[in-house]
């Protein structure tokens, strides 16, 4: 196998990802892996509630039975081999219920799942050697989930012992495709580039159609074909290089634009992206456009993997609430807000009457007025809102009278109030997430494949790089000349991005259309320019890595999204518009750009 091309395909980015897509790459694909990503932060903590109710449950479901139910005869027939993280805090659950469904179907697959990532019973230990959080805090008593983010050396394994299957828990997203690329063409945890190649291969996919033109900047060049979206395939050689392309016909786009946009997803610094197997510096890839939907990658590098796997543990943090209420007529956006100003004054009242302490956490978003937007809104005369109002406390009663009195406001308060339709807003678990680094030599990582042990050698990472962060890659560029009147333009006019978050950080991505747009943009575009323009949404620092490459930067926002994932009580908790938000940014051009025959002009 180490001569040919081995090609994956991504038919899930999440929980809830179209069911559709995996017969897509199966049937018109011509894949010889498919791989399902479909765990997340959030995932993880409803997966770890769905566990604690029903022992047996704690895997996404949905890869049992509305991917492999209807699909196993056809993946056996074309000989296709399935990589997922389906097992979730259960992989062996997960493994239990399709081993049954394939016995019913009477359909061969063998299955190989992998075990480890949950530390949970090494906690005691671990705390006792003095482990504590990425902050240096003791880590929570009381967790609901601790899994460490495993490597694509078991998978490899797994696949090499002669699985079809290979379920795991929580691994590294982009480990789903480095697995099977480690099995095909035989490379060791030394080949570092090309491991780091194969890894932005996965990273590329991991989030199926955001590769083939999801929420890509530019919608209306991908519009039509939403409605039968193709999801990614990586053609890969024995040298790491690999062509990102989609099945034939099939809607979205592959482009260096959506590719490039996808690569900037959840990236912190470029050149130091910490992978499980190999440290990537992704700050010199290029992308070559051959038409016909197929982009070329090129220019990932490998450093050594550090000696430590990342942790993400969550705990219960007591509770929270959410209500929506719809408010239509002039003056809706004010109105919303005295009325999210006296439920909370009169709930606040009660809870005093009734021996409760002040809620914990409190946010109030007008959907419609451009709350997100904080100062640079523009639609506050707009006459139809949503008012969103989340809590939090310790005490689940007191959510309770929080929902109670929710709806009262539909005949005491403003007239135009309805949307009462749904009930009372549920009471539910306030999960906080906490990450932590744990040495591989404590975590037992095991295989095994149709209930039978693999046996794995040593596979503990090689000592990590001397140095962790270089952040000596810059943009070749000239300076943008000062002569001639200057004209500020949206960000969107010169470049287009791409947001994403971990944990209570988020990441904007920002690409130049052009390369003549670069100087501009560096000019205007600082670490503090970005920082007060969406104040009212970060509380930490910004951080701005250069990514020559790509022509672009990244921006790292820390403390920005109210705690993030479960634990915020923001309608956006993980920062899915903030690239959106940021292309109305004014940035300083020379007037002649816009005139007949300027750069602009030409881009319309």
């Amino acid at each position: 196998m180490r001569n040919k091309r081995l090609r994956i395909g991504c038919g899930c980015g999440f929980w809830g990802d179209s069911a559709q897509a995996p017969a897509q790459l199966v049937r018109h694909g011509d894949i010889d892996v498919l791989v399902l990503d479909y765990l997340s932060e959030i995932t993880l903590s409803l997966l770890a509630r769905a566990r604690a109710r029903r022992a047996e449950l704690g895997y996404t479901t949905d890869f049992v039975t509305e991917v492999m139910r209807p699909l196993a005869a056809e993946i056996a027939a074309r000989g296709i081999k399935v990589v997922a993280n389906a097992g979730g805090v259960n992989p062996g659950g997960c493994a239990t219920a399709l081993r049954a469904v394939l016995q019913e179907l009477g359909v061969p697959l063998s299955l190989a799942v992998v075990h480890g990532d949950d530390i949970r019973a090494q906690l005691p230990a671990l705390r006792a050697a003095g482990l504590t959080d990425m902050a240096g805090a003791p880590l929570p008593e009381q967790l609901q989930s601790a899994n460490v983010y495993l490597g694509a050396v078991p998978v490899a394994q797994a696949l090499a012992a002669g699985a079809d299957v290979v379920i795991t828990g929580r691994c590294a997203d982009s480990a789903l495709a480095l697995g099977p690329l480690m099995h095909a063409f035989g490379w060791s945890l030394h080949d570092l580039d090309r491991l780091a190649m194969g890894s932005l291969a996965g990273h590329i996919i991991e989030c199926g159609a955001q590769a083939t033109g999801g929420i890509f900047t530019d919608w209306r060049a991908i519009a039509s074909g939403w409605h039968d979206m193709g999801y990614p395939i990586v053609e890969c050689a024995a040298d790491g290089s690999f062509i990102v392309s989609k099945p034939p016909g099939s809607g979205g786009q592959v482009s260096p634009a959506t590719v490039a946009e996808q690569i900037t997803y959840e990236v912190h610094d470029p050149e130091c992206y910490v992978l499980p197997d190999v440290v990537c510096d992704f700050s010199a890839v290029t992308l070559q456009d051959l038409g016909e939907d197929r982009v070329r990658v090129s220019g990932a590098r490998g450093r050594p993997a550090t000696a430590s796997y990342k942790a993400s543990l969550t705990c219960a943090d007591g509770y929270r609430c959410t209500a929506t209420l719809m408010i239509v007529g002039p003056e809706a956006v004010a109105r919303a807000e005295q009325v999210a100003e006296s439920i909370l004054q009169r709930t606040r009242r009660l809870l005093h009457a009734g021996g409760f302490a002040d809620y914990q956490a409190v946010s109030v978003e007008v959907l419609g007025a451009e709350s997100l937007y904080g100062p640079h809104a523009r639609n506050r005369a707009t006459r139809e809102v949503i008012l969103k109002l989340a809590v939090a406390h310790s005490a689940e009663p007191a959510l309770e009278l929080f929902a109670r009195e929710i709806y009262p406001a539909a005949t005491s308060m403003a007239q135009g109030i309805t949307g009462f339709a749904a009930g009372r807003p549920a009471v539910q678990p306030l999960v906080r997430l906490v990450s932590c680094l744990v040495p591989k030599s404590q975590i037992r990582v095991a295989v095994e494949i149709d209930g039978r042990p693999v046996l794995l050698p040593d596979v503990v990472s090689a000592p990590p790089a001397a140095a962790t962060v270089s952040g000596a890659a810059t943009l070749p560029q000239a300076p943008l000349s000062a002569d001639g009147p200057r004209i500020s333009v949206p960000l969107l006019r010169l470049a287009h991005g791409r947001s994403g978050d971990k944990g209570d950080t988020a990441n904007i991505g920002v690409l130049a259309r052009r390369a003549e747009f670069m100087p501009a943009l560096s000019q205007a575009l600082s670490a503090q320019a970005v920082r007060s323009y969406l104040a009212h949404l970060v509380e930490g620092e910004v951080v701005r890595y250069e990514w020559p490459g790509l022509n672009g930067w990244n921006f790292v926002l820390q403390r920005a999204l109210g705690g993030g994932g479960t634990a915020s009580l923001r309608y956006d908790p993980q920062g899915k518009s903030y690239a959106q938000i940021l292309m109305d940014f004014p940035v300083p051009v020379p007037r002649a750009w816009l005139e007949r025959g300027g750069l602009l002009a030409e881009a319309g």
